[in-house]
């Protein structure tokens, strides 16, 4: 059996091979924090004062390329992380949250009150199906 490509693989198979930047990582993370902060790529390239292209490369993984640490820089501080959080990422896979993020009970709890929204949006369009029936 020929080995897997090193393209093949995700990140945890190569966490032990010698792999010195994870461009999936990077664009994960930005993906993510966009949708967390609700924010648009033209807000962010903006604030990033980054190209648009550049942004759409970075967050979708296309044409992965050594880039200026100052994009990635410019690009932490826009989704409001520490400026070395994407350069963090690239090079060691997942970075993490400033430490203060991870104990603040209103983050921790944003996540259940996302969750409860997201059922009652499910009930709200369930009811309005089911009348939507008995009118129609």
């Amino acid at each position: 059996m020929a080995p897997a490509s090193p393209l093949a693989l995700g990140a945890a198979e190569l966490r032990g091979a010698d792999v010195a930047e994870d461009w999936t990582a990077v664009a994960r993370a930005i993906s993510d924090r966009m949708a967390e902060l609700r924010a648009t790529q033209m807000e962010v390239a903006a604030k990033a004062r980054i190209s648009l292209t550049t942004l759409r490369e970075l967050q979708h993984n296309m044409n992965p390329r050594r880039r200026r640490p100052q994009t990635l820089t410019a690009l932490s501080e826009a989704l409001g992380w520490p400026p070395d959080y994407l350069s963090t990422t690239l090079h060691q896979g997942d970075a993490r949250p400033y430490a203060d993020e991870q104990r603040d009970p209103v983050l921790g709890s944003l996540a259940s009150v996302e969750r409860e929204l997201g059922a009652l949006r499910e009930r709200v369009d369930r009811i309005e199906r089911q009348l939507a029936g008995e009118g129609g």
